[in-house]
């Protein structure tokens, strides 16, 4: 299937720009996404702007055009790939305390931040032995694909990073030279935070993956690629591969892990139900209730409506 040819346009952005109040731009955004029928979900804070969007190509280039007409957005970072049908329920406006969460309130990426490196010369970098290669992405998203010689922190939440690195600090860093660390993430926004902690922590030649993983996908032909797997996206595709053509892994609606071919193979694996991951964590009660949801979701989808609530902006505590 050639990415180029799917009808729906995705687009994955963020920009770290301080707003005055991000709360005010919360309903004119979403009024311009619903005039556009545009779904996905936005996250407004102090700090800026993040999220994912689809719908039609002109529909995303009005949205987007709001976007950079909020303050510092002009230069609003941008990645597009395309999804055969459109990959989320409804539109969503949150606000929120930070638009990544880390939870190390003294960072600040707009003050700091490591050395951005294109994805043509990504490869030479993280090839050189003297580099230390980190995945700075949650465990389920690292299990279907990384880059060869990364590290795996094994975290379950970006919120664990700092910790996982302050207690492995010595054996990653050494006590020689200062070692190169090369961070990367989906499309970028987590590692302007993480080279920024990583500084803050007083490593020096920290740097990051321009765009992330997304845009070398895009960008760099799978046949000199060092990438292995395919990477998760946060909506309805479940994963990408090279040229960001929609990949193999389906998600448990139970426990919204990516399952693999194999594993939907698997007894475990019941559609809108269950997978092996996560068979052992819910009970039979549980499991009778997502057997439920997903019979209704099927009869809406027969009937050409959404099963979904429409919650139109949600304010997070």
């Amino acid at each position: 299937m050639e990415s180029a040819n799917l009808p729906i346009c995705v687009a994955a952005l963020y920009r770290f720009t301080p707003f005055a109040d991000h709360a005010a731009l919360q309903a004119p955004l979403l009024a311009a996404c619903r005039a556009q029928g545009v779904k996905g979900t936005l996250l407004l804070a102090h700090e800026g702007i993040n999220g994912t969007i689809a719908g039609s190509d002109a529909g995303i280039a009005a949205v987007l055009d709001h976007i950079r007409g909020l303050p510092g957005c002009a230069d609003l970072d941008v990645k597009f790939s395309r999804a055969p049908a459109m990959p989320f329920h409804r539109m969503k406006v949150r606000l929120k305390a930070e638009i990544v969460t880390m939870g190390v309130a003294e960072i600040d990426p707009l003050a700091s931040v490591g050395t951005y490196i294109a994805p043509a010369d990504w490869n030479a970098l993280i090839a050189d032995p003297s580099t230390i290669v980190i995945d700075t992405r949650n465990d389920y998203e690292v299990a279907i694909g990384t880059f060869q010689r990364a590290i795996d922190p094994q975290t379950a939440s970006f919120r664990d990073f700092p910790a996982w690195f302050r207690a492995q600090r010595d054996k990653l860093l050494g006590q020689g030279q200062a070692p190169k660390v090369a961070m990367f993430c989906t499309g970028g926004i987590r590692c302007e935070k993480s080279t920024a902690f990583f500084k803050a922590e007083g490593v020096e030649q920290v740097y990051h993956l321009k765009g992330g993983i997304l845009k070398y996908l895009e960008d760099v032909p799978a046949e000199d690629s060092l990438w292995q797997g395919e990477c998760f996206v946060f909506d309805q595709r479940v994963s990408v591969g090279h040229g960001l053509v929609p990949g193999s892994h389906a998600l448990c609606h139970a426990c919204r892990r990516p399952v693999s071919p194999e594993q939907q193979a698997m007894p475990e694996f019941e559609e809108g139900v269950s997978c092996p991951a996560c068979f052992a964590e819910r009970t039979d009660e549980q499991r009778a209730g997502y057997r439920e949801r997903h019979r209704q979701e099927q009869l809406a989808a027969q009937r050409g409506a959404a099963h979904v609530g429409a919650v139109m902006f949600e304010e997070s505590p």
